[in-house]
């Protein structure tokens, strides 16, 4: 297991991307303890990229419940279709938002949050987790992310 990540601050979002992959890949490596393994993933993605908030959330019955996460405190059960989390759970996709404020039903855990991306991790093709990432800044969220973020979720996928 890596004790420091190194990640070169002068590159750009996907080159810094890019070096994050194996050094998550090193940290799991080993580990089958799910908390654990989430919450130095959640760590990793705040330390690299100083989000506001990086966190899991995990299917519990009919809601999902605040797992391991780097940032303020958070909400701790959402139902499925509520807010940016709920909605990425039932349709299995995505989610992208550039302005949580123009998201219809959003859920405001902290009003510090303005943008939001959330992935699904599937097992047995159904949501097992989301990953919740928020920004205090409109719009800080693109493409880039959304790729990189997602092989993120094939390494989660591959010990869920």
């Amino acid at each position: 297991m890596a004790e420091n990540l190194i990640i070169s601050n002068a590159s750009t979002k996907a080159e810094r991307y890019e070096e994050l992959l194996p050094q998550i890949e090193s940290l799991v490596a080993g580990e089958l303890d799910l908390v654990a393994n989430l919450a130095n993933v959640a760590a990793a993605l705040k330390q690299t990229f100083y989000f506001f908030w990086v966190g899991f959330y995990l299917v519990k019955g009919n809601e999902l419940v605040l797992g391991p996460f780097q940032g303020p405190i958070a909400c701790t059960r959402i139902g499925l279709g509520k807010g940016v989390c709920g909605t990425c759970w039932k349709e299995k996709k995505t989610m992208l938002v550039p302005n949580v404020d123009e998201f219809q039903g959003h859920i405001a855990c902290s009003s510090d949050s303005k943008s939001e991306i959330v992935l699904p991790a599937l097992k047995n093709n159904e949501v097992f987790l989301v990953l919740d990432v928020d920004s205090d800044h409109l719009n800080d969220f693109d493409g880039t992310d959304e790729i990189y973020l997602a092989r993120v979720m094939k390494i989660i996928e591959r010990f869920i």
